[in-house]
């Protein structure tokens, strides 16, 4: 065997056991150490190493069998047919393969004829329902796929699973008004004598919301997901906890023969035997285009939703044609789930570079092998410093799952471990900037190595980047390129530069033509005039960002008075500690910034005065305070909103009169919670017992 075959086959044995212990935590435990878009990354990475080499297939792989072994504190079901789960997709490129790997499987008649049933994909804990004579008789979970949980106690306490199925005249009159008379017939003659379905347990999100209040109120571990919490609660041996949850129910699956050609008729009828399902949300898809369309809305619309999806399902809508794809491995080959863009994804550091910023900190950065996350290709991650590093134990050449801090930051949240083969290889901080050579200082009570080089020829390129970015001068048809083209030149050697530059200058540089060289003059000449906390965040003072910058312009009201402010004035001022006041206080005292600003104001730059109390709303536009509600009152927020981005929150938040903050101090009103908060600030605000609020609430109080 090749080296390049046993490493393929080495990765998928790591994969398979990995994949294994992780399925065993969630569905057998009720546990989770990694998201569940990490595993389904690792699964993803499994089946496709297995399609392209089907030699190292195995009947043990997590690709050929169904979830893990049920509980043993419940009594066992077999289920009459298998219970099966989906393969996963995650672009269209993978629908295509999936559509190009079934049409071999099918003659040129029935391709042409293959169309498709969508529906939103549901996040819960699937089940099995089994009626005898119209009567719920039994209702079982998934378990390995054969055999389940009897929960059939715990099902009866969800309104939305009937006890009892409608009438079998009612059924054969609807059947009939619906077109579906060959089915009716069949009812006719042999009534509701066994009819098994199968679905999904879900929770709102308004429950879930409640639960984990309460569960924080009794000081108890809060549920990670809905999915976590419908599985706990129905495994629940006292139907009560089931009860109070007020769970809810889907149905998708008619696995009674019953004479339906389409899966889309097996909705209907779902309907018509009084099952809730899903019918509203989901579409008939003629052609494939018409699914993307149908994932694309659900994508962008899933919060709409008052459950949680994580993709659409794509059903091959004849079931004649369905039942001949049959399965593979785990799943049937005639439907996918089309997953929404990864949160989440696993890939391999490739190497760690190292990032000087404006301030001169010292940044690792981890060179990943690409990977989309959240829809996007990435192939860097931030390792934040030195100590990140160490609490991660990250090598080079090690497996980690990345993810986007915020939906925007590329993470590294964990490493595998498990995943090493031995050759991977540690990192250690430089000791010098590799830009200038100088020593590099860790300064008390900080994390951050640092380049205290000001002149620092990788810290000045990224104060300019700064400079001419969108919260600062916002000049929009000059980026880092144009800069460094600039700066290699020797056209410019401080930001005031820009303004005195001239067409003549740029249009002798490579790729700059007569009119991008207008352009870009125009672009830096229409930028001479800007407001103060504009101003004020574009000069780079260290440890002030743009609320800060928002909060100085408006306590001091012009540069000259901020210039004049000694520490103890700054720090009378909210959310500015002795650090910042100190930091704010040395830059307005070194002799190359005076002159700076001095040379800025020959240039022709001049400060804009803010009346009627502007404030910069996400520093793309201004915002006036519409109403003085909530004036006096100091948010901060954490976590992602789902009605809003945290820049239109925060407009929200000063269109109202009231001040928001970065950091969680005492000075804090309320904090308000998002999905996925950062722990270290909702930590900070129930320590300092501040009122916290969720999303639904926030809205009421800004309405």
């Amino acid at each position: 065997m090749s080296s390049k075959f046993q490493e393929v086959k080495q990765r998928i044995e790591k994969l398979k056991k990995v994949i294994n212990y992780h399925r065993y935590l969630y569905h057998v435990l009720d546990k989770q150490e990694i998201s569940d878009a990490a595993l389904d990354s690792l699964k993803k990475e499994l089946f496709d190493l297995e399609q392209k080499f089907p030699e190292f297939i195995t009947p043990d792989s997590p690709t050929q069998r169904v979830e893990g072994k049920p509980l043993e504190r419940f009594n066992k079901i077999r289920h009459p047919v298998p219970m099966l789960s989906f393969n996963d997709a995650f672009s269209k490129d993978d629908i295509k393969d999936w559509i190009e790997r079934i049409s071999k499987l099918l003659t040129p008649d029935e391709v042409a004829k293959i169309d498709f049933y969508c529906e939103p994909k549901l996040d819960g804990l699937a089940m099995e329902l089994i009626y005898k004579d119209g009567i719920l008789k039994t209702g079982a979970t998934r378990g390995n796929g054969v055999i389940g949980e009897d929960v059939t106690q715990n099902l009866k306490t969800i309104e939305a699973i009937p006890l009892k199925l409608r009438e079998t005249e009612e059924v054969i009159e609807d059947l009939e008004k619906e077109g579906l008379k060959d089915i009716a017939k069949i009812f006719k003659k042999e009534g509701l004598k066994e009819i098994i379905v199968r679905g999904e347990i879900i929770i709102s999100k308004k429950i879930f919301e409640r639960v984990n209040q309460k569960q924080k109120k009794l000081g108890q571990n809060l549920y990670a997901n809905p999915r976590n919490l419908a599985a706990g609660s129905i495994r629940q041996l006292d139907p009560k906890v089931a009860a109070f949850r007020h769970l809810d129910a889907n149905v998708y699956d008619l696995i009674t023969e019953l004479g339906q050609k389409t899966h889309s008729q097996e909705h209907k009828i779902f309907k018509i035997l009084g099952f809730k399902t899903n019918n509203k949300y989901s579409k008939y898809c003629k052609r494939l285009d018409e699914v993307f369309n149908f994932h694309n809305y659900w994508r962008k619309n899933r919060q709409t939703l008052p459950y949680e999806i994580d993709g659409i399902v794509a059903t091959i809508n004849s079931n004649e044609i369905f039942e001949k794809l049959g399965v593979v491995g785990k799943a049937p080959r005639g439907a996918i789930a089309f997953k929404f863009p990864l949160k989440q994804a696993t890939t391999i550091i490739k190497d760690i570079k190292i990032q000087i910023g404006r301030t001169g900190a010292i940044t690792p950065v981890a060179v990943l092998k690409p990977v989309k996350v959240g829809g996007v290709t990435i192939s860097r991650a931030t390792l934040h410093n030195e100590d990140e590093i160490k609490r991660l134990g990250v090598k080079i050449g090690d497996t980690v799952i990345v993810g986007r801090a915020g939906d925007v930051i590329p993470d590294i949240v964990k490493v595998l471990q498990e995943l090493r083969t031995g050759k991977e290889k540690g990192f250690k901080m430089p000791q010098k900037c590799p830009s200038c050579g100088t020593k590099l200082i860790k300064p008390e009570n900080e994390v951050v190595w640092r380049c205290p080089n000001p002149d620092c020829f990788a810290r000045q390129r990224k104060y300019f980047y700064h400079f001419i970015s969108k919260g600062s001068f916002d000049m929009v048809s000059l980026g880092p390129k144009i800069i460094d083209q600039l700066i290699s030149k020797g056209l410019i050697s401080d930001p005031a530069d820009l303004f005195e530059l001239e067409e003549g200058d740029l249009v002798p540089l490579e790729r700059f033509a007569q009119k991008k060289s207008e352009n870009i003059i125009e672009a830096i000449q229409s930028k001479r005039e800007i407001t103060l906390p504009r101003l004020i965040f574009a000069l780079g003072i260290r440890n002030v960002g743009e609320e800060k910058s928002i909060d100085l312009a408006e306590d001091f009201g012009s540069l000259e008075n901020l210039k004049k402010a000694n520490t103890e004035s700054l720090e009378k001022l909210m959310d500015i500690g002795p650090k910042v006041a100190e930091s704010i206080y040395n830059w307005f005292h070194q002799k190359r910034n005076l002159e700076f600003l001095e040379k800025l104001e020959k240039v022709g730059v001049k400060i804009i005065s803010q009346k009627s109390r502007l404030r910069p709303s996400g520093f793309g536009r201004q915002a006036k305070v519409k109403t003085q509600k909530l004036k006096g009152l100091i948010f901060v927020l954490t976590g992602q909103l789902q009605s809003m981005t945290r820049a239109q929150a925060k407009e929200k938040i000063r269109s109202s009169g009231a001040k928001v903050l970065e950091s969680v101090s005492g000075n804090i009103n309320y904090a308000v919670v998002g999905k996925n908060p950062g722990s270290t600030k909702l930590e900070k605000a129930e320590k300092l017992k501040i009122k916290i609020m969720g999303e639904k609430e926030f809205l009421e109080m800004i309405k």
